[in-house]
C-alpha cells in the first residue's frame, strides 16, 4: 500500500492518480473529508487526518509498505517556517517504527541548510531528517512549479498583466505539478533499494516574459509581464497577504534563485508538459 501526503494538492493528487492509474494501491491523506467520495470513486482508500496529530499519522503509515512525503505549505499570512517546521516534525516522528520500508519525499531545488530562508531551509531539514531516519529515501527536488503563475490568471485577464519578483528575462527551471507526481508514482514503484536526489524538470527553461505570452495566447489577448523591483517587494508582497516574516522569507529565497545560489544538476528527469499547456488547460478550467 502506497500512502499519499497531500493528495488535496497539486502534486499530490497527480502522484495518487498516477499510482492508481497503474493499478497500484493507494491511500490519501486528507485534512478536510469534503473530497473523500471522489477518491473512493476513483478507487483510492481515504483517511481524514491533522498531519500534527503524530499518532494518528503513524497509525495510517503503520497500514503502508511506501509513503509519499509531502510537507503541507503554511498560509503566508503567519510564520511560515515555524509552522511548516512543525509538521516536518511530526511527519518524521510519525514514521519512526510505523513500517515503512520506503519513501519518497517532495523537496525542491536550492533546498540548503540556513535561517530565514523559507522552504528552502524546512525541506533542507526534511531531507536530513530522512537520512537520519535510515529509511530508503528518494528525494524529489523539484524546479519551480508551473503552478505558482496559477494566481496570476485573474490579473492576466483582467489587466493584461503578469507581475514578478524576477527580471522579465530572467530564464529558471519550471516544472508541472503533473509531471512531478509522474515521477513521484514511479519512484514510488520502484525497488526499496533504488533511492537517490532526483532533480525534476519540465522540458525546458522559461521567463516571465514566457509566462506572459502563454497567457496571452490562452486569453487571446495582449498579456505583458511587469517586473516589481527588489526595493518595491515588501510591500507587493504583503499586500498579497503575506506576513513580515513570511514576505522577508520569500524575499531571500528569491534572491538566492536569482543569483543562483543552489545546485543545477547536469542531467534532470524532464517532464513533457511544457508552460504553454499548462497555462491552457488553467484557463480552460476558469472559463
Amino acid at each position: 500500500m502506497n500512502i499519499i501526503l497531500g493528495a488535496n494538492g497539486h502534486v499530490g493528487s497527480a502522484t495518487a492518480k498516477a499510482l492508481l492509474k497503474a493499478g497500484q494501491p493507494a491511500t490519501v491523506l486528507l485534512h478536510n473529508p469534503e473530497k473523500a467520495a471522489s477518491w473512493k470513486a476513483k478507487g483510492a482508500n481515504v483517511a481524514i487526518i491533522d498531519v500534527h496529530d503524530t499518532a494518528a499519522l503513524r497509525r495510517v503509515f503503520a497500514k503502508g509498505e511506501s509513503a509519499f512525503l509531502l510537507n503541507p505549505p503554511a498560509p503566508p499570512s503567519i510564520d511560515t517556517v515555524s509552522a511548516e517546521k512543525k509538521s516536518v516534525a511530526s511527519i518524521l516522528n510519525a514514521l519512526k517504527d510505523s513500517g515503512i520500508k520506503k519513501v519518497v519525499a517532495e523537496s525542491t531545488y536550492g533546498a540548503q541548510p540556513g535561517d530565514g530562508i523559507g522552504d528552502l531551509g524546512v525541506l533542507y531539514e526534511l531531507e536530513q531528517g530522512l537520512h537520519e531516519l535510515a529509511i530508503p529515501a528518494t528525494i524529489i527536488r523539484a524546479a519551480y512549479y508551473m503552478s505558482n503563475w496559477d494566481m496570476s490568471l485573474e490579473t492576466a485577464r483582467k489587466e493584461g498583466v503578469v507581475h514578478t519578483l524576477y527580471p522579465i528575462d530572467f530564464a529558471l527551471p519550471m516544472v508541472s505539478p503533473k509531471d512531478i507526481g509522474g515521477f513521484a508514482a514511479r519512484f514510488l514503484m520502484e525497488p526499496m533499494e533504488h533511492t537517490d536526489i532526483q532533480y525534476v524538470e519540465g522540458p525546458k527553461t522559461y521567463s516571465p516574459a514566457d509566462v506572459a505570452a502563454a497567457f496571452s495566447s490562452a486569453l487571446n489577448k495582449p498579456v505583458q509581464a511587469v517586473e516589481t523591483k527588489p526595493n518595491e517587494w515588501m510591500q507587493a508582497l504583503r499586500s498579497m497577504g503575506f506576513g513580515e516574516i513570511s514576505a522577508n522569507s520569500m524575499m531571500a529565497m528569491t534572491k538566492i534563485t536569482l543569483e543562483n545560489r543552489y545546485t543545477k544538476p547536469d542531467t534532470p528527469d524532464r517532464g513533457n508538459i511544457t508552460l504553454k499547456e499548462h497555462i491552457d488547460e488553467l484557463v480552460k478550467g476558469g472559463e
